[in-house]
C-alpha cells in the first residue's frame, strides 16, 4: 500500500523502518526453505551443496530422491535403504487427513452454527472448549487422547488416528466458520422460512452458499494440520499407521537421507497452494460482503 501524499517525513521513514522489518523476518522464515528445495534435486547422498551443484552443472541434478519417494528403487546411485514407507506413508496421511477433515468440517459448522446464536447458554465456555486444542500443549492433548483411546481400544487403529486428528482441526473450522456467520444476515433465514422453507433445506439452499468460503478455509486449515501432525501419530498411531510426517521424523533419528528433502519440498509447494486457496477465499469473502481487500 502506497503512502498518502500528505504522509510527513517520520511517517515515511517508520512506514520504510517498517517493511525491512517485515522482509528480514520473512527472508529469516523462507530461507531454510529455499536451501532445502535445491538440495533434493542434488545427486549427492550427503545433505550439502557440492561444488558443482553451486555451479549449476546439470550433471549435478538427479531427480533420484523423488523416485525413491514413490518406491522407485531402479536408481543404481541410491546408497541408502529404499522401501515403500514413503508411498505408504504419503496415502496413510491422504485418507487420515481426507477423513479427519470431512469429520472435523461437519462438526466444526454444527458447532459454529449453535455458537452463532447469542441466547445460547455457556456460549463462551463452549467456545473456550472447542478452541482448547489450540491453546493447550500438543504433548498433553495427545497424552489425554492416548488414556481416553486405549480404554476404548482405540490406539494404533486408523479410527483413533482420524478422531485425534479431528479434534485438532475442529478448532480451525469452528473459528473460520463462526467469523464468517458474524456478517450473515439473519433475515434471509426467516424469509425462507415464510416462504415455506424447512430449517434444513434453507440451509443448504440459503446459509451454505454464502457461508462456503468460510467452510472451505476451515477445512483446508483442518486438512494441513492433520496431514503434518506427527505428534499425535506417535502417541496413538501403531506401525500399520505410518503417517509421511511419522516417516520424516523417523528417517531423521535413523538414516539421514535426501528423501526428506524431496518430501518436504512436496510439503511445501502443498502448502503454498493450500495457504494461496485460503487467501484467494478470503478476498472473495471480503468482495461479497463489500470490503475492499487491503
Amino acid at each position: 500500500m502506497a503512502l498518502p501524499a500528505y504522509a510527513t517525513a517520520p511517517q515515511r521513514l517508520w512506514h520504510y523502518t517498517y517493511l525491512g522489518i517485515c522482509a528480514a523476518v520473512l527472508f529469516f522464515l523462507v530461507m531454510p526453505l529455499i536451501a532445502v528445495i535445491p538440495l533434493s534435486f542434488s545427486k549427492s547422498p550427503f545433505l550439502h551443496f557440492t561444488p558443482e551443484l553451486l555451479a549449476l552443472d546439470p550433471d549435478a541434478f538427479s531427480l533420484r530422491w523423488y523416485r525413491m519417494m514413490i518406491g522407485d528403487c531402479s536408481d543404481p546411485g541410491i546408497t541408502t535403504v529404499c522401501s515403500d514407507r514413503w508411498k505408504d506413508g504419503a496415502w496413510n496421511s491422504l485418507r487420515i487427513g481426507i477423513a479427519a477433515t470431512i469429520l472435523a468440517t461437519t462438526l466444526g459448522i454444527l458447532c459454529a452454527l449453535g455458537l452463532s446464536r447469542p441466547h445460547m447458554p455457556f456460549r463462551k465456555g463452549i467456545m473456550a472448549l472447542m478452541i482448547s486444542p489450540l491453546i493447550v500443549p500438543l504433548i498433553i492433548t495427545a497424552s489425554g487422547l492416548f488414556f481416553a483411546f486405549a480404554k476404548w481400544q482405540l490406539v494404533s487403529t486408523f479410527t483413533g488416528m482420524i478422531l485425534a486428528h479431528t479434534v485438532l482441526g475442529l478448532p480451525f473450522v469452528v473459528i473460520t466458520v463462526t467469523a464468517t456467520l458474524v456478517g450473515f444476515d439473519t433475515n434471509l433465514m426467516k424469509a425462507a422460512a415464510s416462504l415455506g422453507g424447512t430449517p434444513v433445506r434453507s440451509f443448504f439452499k440459503v446459509q451454505l452458499p454464502l457461508i462456503t468460503p468460510g467452510v472451505i478455509s476451515g477445512a483446508l486449515f483442518a486438512f494441513i494440520t492433520s496431514f503434518d501432525e506427527v505428534v499425535i501419530v506417535l502417541f496413538i498411531g501403531g506401525q500399520n499407521q505410518i503417517t509421511l510426517p511419522r516417516q520424516m521424523w523417523s528417517g531423521i533419528r535413523q538414516e539421514i537421507s535426501p528423501t526428506i528433502l524431496s518430501v518436504a519440498t512436496i510439503l511445501v509447494i502443498l502448502s503454498i497452494l493450500l495457504l494461496t486457496t485460503v487467501e484467494l477465499l478470503r478476498r472473495r469473502t471480503e468482495r461479497l460482503r463489500g470490503v475492499s481487500p487491503g
